[in-house]
């Protein structure tokens, strides 16, 4: 057995409340439900991966996950790094947020060059205003504005009337001192979606993303074509097929991905380009993970994005996975040369749900 064999392999599944509900077209988000596995190599190398798990971001549960994830591990012990490699990838389509924790774990144990910072490097990410009311919403955007924030994104697709007044509110209380982003998560109709972007004010609006459910590129088409705003895909857009394929209907000017959705940090980087290549403008970044996930897609963009980052599902929850936490400083993430995550355990005992062992002689320990 050689000493890259993966000899230990740990999955946790947490669940971390946020400090307040986040928001949602489909509904509000009160906790992060999130595994995060840990490989161990024989000759001491170690790696971290995460999915945080959102069903309808990912057709994935918390629970199928947990139990894919916990066979995963059984099958991926003894292995070497490139053969858990060819074994994840083929989970990669059923299962692709359960499928990039185990992924971008092997890449940190090989010691991904897309996670070394050659210097302290900022990447600018955007801040969220979650709160209702004009009192609240200008406490809100005040402090943002403070804080250094340039780009905002304000969340709608739950009642039409009440989204276009919110969108207005918003843009008054800003007078254009942001640029601001403004996303659907798939709650629009096509007819909804249409009466929205006819009544919106252009005025500041970097973007819309994602009016319509991901599966209806009709829909999408219809409200892109009546917008006087450019549109952004997210959900809609999983993989290379799908980025060609906005291309190819001219569908949206702006394309999103998360890292938990394309199994690898390499093949994140390369799609990143390839939105480029087709001649879009690529937005990165996941507002429902941790700081694990986070920190990996900050390390991406500093080579490969040049606007306001949406990695900030971080700074919503109450605890953080890493021992040392990421530096926000001026509405950005502070990247610096050397840093090495190492999960604190103990600040995560309390919400940690269970716990899977592993290793290459098949010991194993399972905690509930």
């Amino acid at each position: 057995m050689g000493e890259g064999t993966l000899d230990r392999i740990t999955v946790r599944r947490l669940a971390i409340p946020l400090t307040v509900p986040y928001r949602l077209a489909f509904g509000a988000v009160e906790r992060f439900d999130t595994l995060v596995v840990e490989c161990a190599a024989r000759d001491g190398r170690a790696g971290l991966g995460e999915a945080t798990v959102l069903t309808g971001y990912t057709d994935e549960t918390i629970e199928d996950s947990w139990r894919a994830a916990c066979e995963i591990a059984g099958e991926l012990a003894g292995l070497d790094a490139p053969a858990a490699q060819h074994r994840i990838a083929l989970q990669l389509p059923q299962r692709p947020f359960t499928a990039t924790a185990f992924g971008t774990a092997l890449e940190m144990l090989e010691q991904s060059a897309a996670l070394e910072i050659a210097r302290e490097t900022a990447v600018p990410i955007l801040g969220v205003v979650n709160a209702s009311g004009v009192e609240a919403m200008s406490r809100a955007i005040e402090d943002l504005l403070a804080a250094g924030y340039r780009t905002l994104k304000v969340k709608v697709g739950s009642a039409l009337a009440k989204d276009i007044a919110h969108v207005g509110t918003v843009q008054r209380l800003l007078r254009g001192r942001a640029r601001l982003r403004i996303d659907a998560n798939q709650g629009f109709s096509a007819a909804d979606g249409i009466a929205f972007v006819r009544a919106l004010d252009p005025a500041g609006v970097e973007l819309f993303e994602q009016p319509c459910a991901a599966a209806d590129w009709d829909a999408h088409l219809a409200v892109a074509r009546s917008s006087n705003v450019p549109m952004m895909l997210d959900e809609s857009i999983y993989g290379l097929a799908d980025i060609e394929r906005a291309a190819e209907l001219q569908a949206a000017r702006y394309v999103k991905l998360k890292l938990m959705k394309l199994g690898t940090l390499g093949a994140l980087a390369q799609a990143l380009e390839r939105i480029r290549a087709l001649g879009m403008t690529p937005v990165l970044g996941n507002g429902v993970a941790c700081d694990l996930g986070c920190w990996m897609e900050a390390c991406v963009a500093a080579r490969h994005i040049d606007n306001a980052g949406e990695m900030n599902g971080f700074l919503k929850a109450r605890a953080q996975l890493l021992e040392e936490p990421l530096e926000v400083r001026e509405a950005a993430i502070r990247l610096r040369p050397g840093f090495a995550p190492r999960l604190a355990l103990d600040r995560l005992e309390p919400y940690t749900i269970a716990t899977h062992h592993e290793s290459s002689r098949r010991y194993r320990v399972r905690r509930a």
